[in-house]
């Protein structure tokens, strides 16, 4: 003997006693689609994997952390009499921050809809916003040296400084050949994806360079020895910045970028 189906009442259906009767009246055809949009869900909520929640607030919060306690740092120091070397270490932060978000919002899609949204999110973070605020205050800095006659890149904070930020131009040549017009740039289809995935982890050996010097600049250099306590500095350019890395290193998929 058949056994009658179960089914869900919707609140809908609990004020509306013909809702449950509509649903019975829906074509086989409008019914096999809804399974299928209800399948589709179920996948892009299975795209998470178990702790990944977790890993992405520990990045978010350690990026976050880094870069308020380094806008404290300069904004109550009467950032004027800094010239436009006070630039420098905001736009910085801030970019990593962006930096962070741009990476995590595209980490764990694997669905066609979620791709083309992370992608977007991505270019919006990175290319948009990221990319011009470490420019920009990466040029801050150089010019206020050059304003003072002072030498550039003496330190292991600039040369990496000034390495990261010719590295990110070559990543936004790679990353956004491989997609714009259909990666063209590259040929398309498989050749373009095949650069996509060296983009990924070009990308993320950049990020630690980038951690690496951010942490150089906060934490060893004179300009914060001289304007924070070790404590503050502590939080900000070691626990932070370690927080940050280890949560996005954690989301990482090896596996999505098939080298082997």
């Amino acid at each position: 003997m058949a056994r009658p189906r179960s089914r869900t009442r919707t609140p809908a259906m609990a004020s509306d006693p013909n809702a449950e009767d509509y649903e019975l009246l829906l074509p086989a055809e409008q019914s096999g689609e809804l399974s299928k949009a209800r399948g589709q869900e179920d996948q892009l909520a299975s795209e998470g994997r178990k702790g990944d929640t977790v890993a992405m607030y520990l990045a978010l919060s350690g990026a976050a952390l880094f870069m308020t306690i380094t806008w404290v740092i300069v904004l109550v120091n009467s950032p004027l009499n800094w010239g436009w070397f006070a630039f420098h270490p905001l736009l910085q932060s801030l970019a990593m921050f962006l930096f962070t978000y741009g990476i995590l919002t595209l980490q764990p899609t694997s669905q066609p809809k979620t791709k083309a949204a992370g992608l977007a999110r991505h270019q919006y973070a990175i290319l948009l916003a990221g990319f011009p605020a470490i420019f920009l205050g990466t040029s801050a800095v150089w010019y206020n040296k050059f304003a003072e006659g002072a030498s550039h890149f003496k330190s292991w904070h600039g040369k990496l400084g000034i390495i990261s930020l010719g590295w990110i131009c070559i990543q936004v040549l790679l990353g956004g050949g491989s997609v714009w017009f259909g990666g063209a740039a590259f040929g398309g289809g498989s050749k373009a994806k095949a650069i996509w995935k060296y983009h990924r982890l070009s990308g993320y050996v950049l990020f630690g360079l980038l951690t690496f010097t951010s942490h150089l600049g906060g934490g060893w250099s004179n300009w914060g020895n001289k304007y924070s306590p070790l404590s503050m500095r502590i939080v900000a350019y070691w626990i932070a910045l370690v927080a940050c890395i280890s949560g996005l290193y954690m989301r990482l998929r090896p596996s999505k970028m098939k080298f082997y």
